[in-house]
């Protein structure tokens, strides 16, 4: 009987360890953040990344970096018919 009960008893510790180890409480006036960033598609090699983190050209067109939209531009004024 004691050790059906020390079982029962360790059993409920460890559940509510873990249960407080997953929910982490928020601070009076912290939000939880819900919304995903969209994703945007680098036109030169076609790496993925956040929106906040890409460059944006003039026309609308995301680059993974600086050097990206520069090579993309120089490939644009060398052959025209290249999309």
């Amino acid at each position: 009987m004691n050790k059906l009960l020390l079982v029962i008893i360790a059993g409920l510790l460890v559940y509510w360890i873990f249960r407080g180890y997953r929910e982490t409480p928020l601070r009076p006036g912290e939000k939880r953040e819900t919304s995903a960033e969209d994703m945007v598609r680098c036109a030169q090699c076609g790496v993925n990344l956040p929106k906040s983190e890409s460059v944006i050209d003039g026309r609308g067109g995301f680059f993974c970096s600086q050097e990206h939209l520069r090579a993309h531009s120089s490939d644009k004024q060398r052959d025209p018919f290249v999309d």
